[in-house]
């Protein structure tokens, strides 16, 4: 079993939105939704902590999720969307929290410079400590939850690392995905403080003027934690051909998504099968980043699996997080040598962290 850095997993959100015990094994969780039916991917779920340990999963990129919309009616627990800034800042601080529960726990160890992920590397995965905790790097996933630009450095102290302008539609900072549209002047601030800071920019969900305004105002560290190509999948969830190698100019690792959705082309949520889709079209991603670069630096995995859905959209050979480990045989009957997959499992995003993460 090769180790896993994994760019995108929403924990928090899952466990405090679908109140969901996260440190059971994959089954009891399962076994604890049976009968729900306020949301489709009740029963169905792909991640548990237990399972992210099965999964070889060392290192994750651990999110903390919540929008502004001011417009926003009745409301589900599981929705993303608060009615004010404020609102959006405490939510968000509700998952730091969880975070932090788990860490007391001994579940998980928090990563925010490289000699931390150079400290866990060592102990958990090159073989001086059995059985490790899971390494989280703290992102967020759309950056209401960062009030004005002057807070950007609170959050940093608190320890996140990686941000996001923007999610689905239009926040204070950017647009995102189902809309276009440029950064806003406040957004436009909020990147000279990540500057200054050494914030991580992760470029997902950005809409292709966003994309392209963020890139050329933020000369700091870029990732893509979980997005796929454009001329696979026609979307513009996706990354088209010129943005992905705008990316690898910037030296950017590019984490393959794993919703069936962005896998296959016009599926339908809650219509189409899984049956339709397995994980040799996620190869296809990875693959096709490979071929763009000449090399397999800048591809890896994001899988995004606890993203809101379950198996009712995932790949038809994936009702686990654990089954990532089944690409290990895919791209390795394609030619990929045990090094290529070294890098693509955990070696790129290995790299560009210990880069990038402040302090060693």
């Amino acid at each position: 079993m090769r180790p896993l850095i994994d760019a995108h997993l929403d924990l928090a959100w899952n466990a405090l939105s679908f109140n969901r015990d996260l440190t059971l094994p994959l089954d009891a969780l399962r076994a604890a939704e049976r009968g729900m039916t306020d949301h489709p991917c009740r029963g169905r779920a792909t991640v548990s902590l237990p399972e992210l340990s099965r999964g070889g999963v060392a290192v994750c990129l651990g999110t903390v999720l919540a929008r502004c919309n001011p417009g926003v009616s009745a409301v589900a627990r599981t929705d993303l969307d608060h009615r004010s800034p404020a609102i959006a800042f405490a939510a968000a601080q509700g998952q730091l929290a969880y975070y932090r529960m788990l860490v007391r726990q001994g579940h998980v160890t928090m990563i925010d410079t490289a000699q931390a992920l150079k400290q866990h590397w060592t102990l958990c995965v090159d073989g001086e400590r059995a059985g490790p905790p899971l390494g989280l790097i703290l992102s967020m996933e759309g950056t209401d939850p960062i009030v004005t630009p002057d807070d950007a450095k609170f959050w940093w102290d608190l320890g996140l690392r990686v941000a996001g302008l923007c999610h689905y539609g239009r926040s204070a900072h950017a647009v995102g995905t189902g809309d276009d549209g440029p950064l806003t002047p406040v957004g436009i601030e909020l990147l000279r403080r990540f500057e200054r800071l050494g914030m991580i920019l992760d470029v997902t969900h950005l809409s292709d003027m966003s994309f392209d305004e963020a890139l050329d105002r933020f000369a700091g560290p870029v990732l893509a934690s979980h997005s796929n190509c454009r001329a696979l999948v026609p979307d513009h969830r996706q990354f088209s051909d010129g943005q992905l190698k705008r990316l690898i100019e910037r030296g950017a690792v590019i984490g393959t998504a794993f919703d069936a959705w962005m896998l296959y082309p016009g599926w339908e949520r809650g219509k189409t099968s899984p049956s339709v889709v397995g994980l040799e079209a996620a190869a296809d991603h990875i693959d096709l980043v490979c071929q763009m670069a000449g090399n397999v630096n800048h591809a890896a995995i994001g899988s995004d699996l606890d993203g809101g859905f379950g198996t009712e959209q995932t790949p038809h050979d994936l009702s686990s997080i654990a089954n990532l480990q089944k690409l290990d045989h895919i791209l390795s009957a394609r030619g990929y040598s045990d090094a290529d997959l070294a890098a693509i499992f955990h070696g790129n995003w290995l790299r560009f962290f210990l880069q990038h993460l402040p302090g060693m």
